[in-house]
């Protein structure tokens, strides 16, 4: 397997960042990459010198102070001011491997020759990804329209010698990381500044991110569901393909199939059953489940898109001769995405806690909490109160903040995405939805085995054999939260090959 990938014009698949990161490939830049950005930097340097006219961002000052005009011996400064000035994050640190997908992405939107930075510069960036330097990026400061201005100039400090990097597992000055790598920072040449910290590479990293942890949750989500219809005895006709295929969402049907697949050969699944129906919570798995399939493919288009997109700003077309000011760093289209996202899994979440709670009602043969001699034993009581916080904590996060703006630089960029609200807000809510699906297996794991000797599908007890060798059948109570915690701990590490997820 070639563990390189090159960055070039070719569209940058999701599932290719998956492999990306999954087998840790170092990247490079294509000769077609190369000779772009060569050849806008050379014609951006040419028309400074036949040039005298404002042009926004390359000789003028920045938002409302596009009107004053910087001389030519005070460009490099001028971009130098711009990253150190606008490096306002606050709040938590960014995880590192949103950081390490911002600097590839970042990369990528660079690439495409549209920017007029320096191939120096450029390449800088791709050492920095290839030796996991990674810039202290804080959570708070973009407000998802201008680009995502702080937490890029965060990123953009180390470039020049300042700020601080995560190495070698720790924080350093990005000054001690030039003198280890011997290398000298980069002196910011005109726009150069501008085109670091204009783009939607924080919104978009976060929606990469998220979006493959989301892939893998739904897939989660299917499995543990039917593992707990299982758990419940419940029918299996609700799966029916018959029933979709007159209600055809591309969602609804895969996640029937799915369950179908996951239960096949399933003694449980197939022996008589004393009811009729089952609660909304297992009978419409594929209806839940299949909405937020769905929504995921529309969040899927939309990140894809902009990944492969140039987004900061003047964007520079040399083939026409024109240098355009426009709007391609406003992160709307993304902070629509990620409320979306929020809602959609939110919902997982949401239909996972009242399969818990269904499981643990000493219904259909099940003990009361599912733990014998309920009473001296609380059992999996609480685990529920714990599942039933996180749903109603998501409930809140998954608030749209999207419909808010608020007015920006003296009034010149008077209406903002808040897409970064987003994409944090989103980042909480997904790993929550993990933490529930989590507890949800933990219940059907326990449920499951009071249906001994009648067995699940071979399939669904291989899993269970596996999880159960980290997890343990409780026969009184414990401390549950070490328990919650190794399930978590099972689902992160659980890895699932792309073709299953992306299908």
């Amino acid at each position: 397997m070639n563990l390189t990938h090159t960055i070039s014009s070719k569209t940058l698949e999701i599932s290719t960042i998956s492999d990306i990161l999954f087998y840790d490939k170092k990247i490079e830049l294509s000769k077609e990459s190369i000779s772009k950005i060569n050849t806008c930097r050379v014609y951006l340097n040419d028309k400074m010198l036949e040039q005298d006219e404002p042009i926004y961002g390359i000789n003028t000052g920045f938002g409302s102070l596009y009107n004053v005009k910087i001389s030519k011996d005070k460009l490099t400064q001028l971009q130098e001011n711009l990253v150190m000035s606008h490096a306002c994050g606050m709040g938590d640190q960014v995880p590192n491997a949103i950081v390490k997908l911002m600097l590839l992405l970042k990369i990528q939107s660079l690439s495409y020759g549209h920017s007029g930075v320096q191939l120096e510069t450029v390449q800088r960036l791709v050492d920095f990804y290839n030796n996991d330097i990674l810039p202290i990026i804080y959570t708070q400061g973009s407000l998802g329209a201008s680009g995502d201005l702080a937490p890029l100039a965060h990123l953009a400090l180390p470039l020049i010698g300042k700020g601080e990097v995560f190495h070698d597992g720790k924080v350093k000055p990005a000054s001690e990381i030039m003198e280890q790598f011997n290398w000298q920072p980069i002196t910011l040449l005109s726009k150069e500044g501008l085109a670091l910290l204009n783009g939607t590479q924080f919104m978009s990293a976060y929606g990469v991110h998220l979006l493959l942890k989301s892939y893998k949750l739904s897939y989660l989500a299917d499995l543990i569901g039917s593992i707990s219809l299982d758990a419940f005895d419940g029918r299996i006709e609700p799966f029916n393909e018959l029933v979709h295929l007159v209600r055809p969402h591309n969602g609804q049907l895969k996640t029937a199939e799915r369950v179908r697949e996951f239960l096949d050969g399933s003694q449980l699944i197939s022996q008589q059953k004393q009811h009729v129906q089952d609660p909304y919570s297992f009978r419409c798995i594929p209806q839940v489940h299949g909405a937020t399939k769905d929504t995921l493919e529309f969040i899927h288009t939309t990140i894809k898109t902009e990944i492969n997109s140039v987004t900061d700003n003047p964007n520079v077309f040399v083939g026409e001769n024109e240098i355009i000011s426009g709007g391609n760093f406003h992160g709307q289209p993304l902070a629509l995405a990620l409320d979306y996202l929020k809602i959609a899994m939110a919902e997982l979440g949401n239909i996972s806690e009242r399969r818990i709670y269904q499981l643990i009602s000493g219904l259909r043969g099940l003990p009361t909490f599912l733990v014998d001699n309920p009473g001296l034993n609380s059992g999996f009581m609480i685990p529920q109160y714990t599942a039933a916080s996180i749903v109603s904590a998501n409930k809140q996060l998954a608030t749209p903040a999207s419909v808010d703006s608020i007015v920006s630089s003296n009034g010149q960029e008077d209406h903002v995405s808040m897409g970064a609200n987003s994409a944090t807000q989103a980042y909480t809510l997904v790993y929550n939805v993990e933490k529930i699906l989590a507890i949800e297996l933990l219940n059907a794991s326990q449920a499951i085995t009071f249906r001994k000797p009648t067995t699940s599908s071979p399939l669904i007890e291989a899993f269970l054999n596996s999880y159960q060798s980290e997890v343990q059948f409780v026969t009184q109570d414990l401390i549950f939260h070490e328990l919650m915690q190794k399930s978590v701990q099972f689902i992160t590490d659980f890895s699932i090959e792309n073709e299953l997820l992306f299908d």
